[in-house]
């Protein structure tokens, strides 16, 4: 797979930077979080019960989740074996009901009930990394204190060149380092949510859409699949 890529300045690698978020914008004017939320934290949940699942699978289980277990309350001191029964579908269910417990525990007794708002109270909860909290952060909170790297993210990012990284690297605390220095911080939560609809309807991982992609010309992996 792969072009030989050209050595690019970070001036460079910026400006093109830059040309790919605009030719996004275009094509995903009303890009959002796929995950449906009504409150921090349902996006919370919601964020750590897609690990491993489809948005699709989650969208189903979370309303019956909160119509159980509306508030962090109720889910801290609900009987584990049914947050896994209701959590089943999304795999890994075991864990994630138990991080979910646990993480509603803490936000009981130590914010009153509520989700914190800064991404080192947030990285302190079981079960959130940096990607829910840059998630939570600047989905529902407007803040934009990072940028979000799933995996279709770190593709796309490799992909177009706007990180470097080996094949047998995923480290996305990299890819995101190297996307705040060149995407605009007001940016970082809309570029993430458009990076992700790119790569659900066009740049899949199997078999990228590239004859069909406006973006393809910005992209040095463009056709080398």
């Amino acid at each position: 797979m792969g072009k030989t890529r050209v050595q690019e300045s970070q001036a460079d690698r910026k400006s093109r930077a830059r040309k790919v978020m605009n030719g996004l914008k275009k094509l995903y004017p009303d890009a959002e979080c796929a995950l449906k939320h009504k409150s921090a934290l349902q996006l919370l949940v919601a964020t750590i019960l897609s690990a491993q699942s489809t948005d699709e699978t989650v969208n189903k289980v979370a309303p019956i989740l909160f119509k159980r277990f509306p508030t962090a309350a109720d889910i801290a001191s609900a009987d584990l074996s049914e947050l896994e029964e209701i959590v089943h579908a999304t795999g890994f269910f075991r864990q994630k009901a138990k991080n979910i417990q646990k993480a509603c525990a803490i936000m009981v007794e130590q914010f009153d009930g509520e989700v914190p708002e800064t991404i080192a109270e947030l990285i302190e909860l079981p079960g959130v990394a940096r990607k829910t909290a840059n998630v939570l952060l600047g989905t529902w909170f407007g803040k934009n204190e990072g940028v979000v790297v799933d995996t279709h993210i770190g593709r796309l990012s490799e992909r177009l060149g706007l990180t470097w990284r080996s094949k047998d690297s995923k480290d996305a605390v990299k890819i995101e380092r190297d996307l705040m220095e060149i995407i605009p911080q007001k940016s970082w939560t809309d570029f993430g949510h458009m990076m992700i609809w790119h790569g659900r309807k066009v740049c899949s991982a199997r078999k990228p859409a590239c004859d069909d992609c406006k973006i393809a010309k910005l992209c040095p992996s463009a056709g080398s699949f």
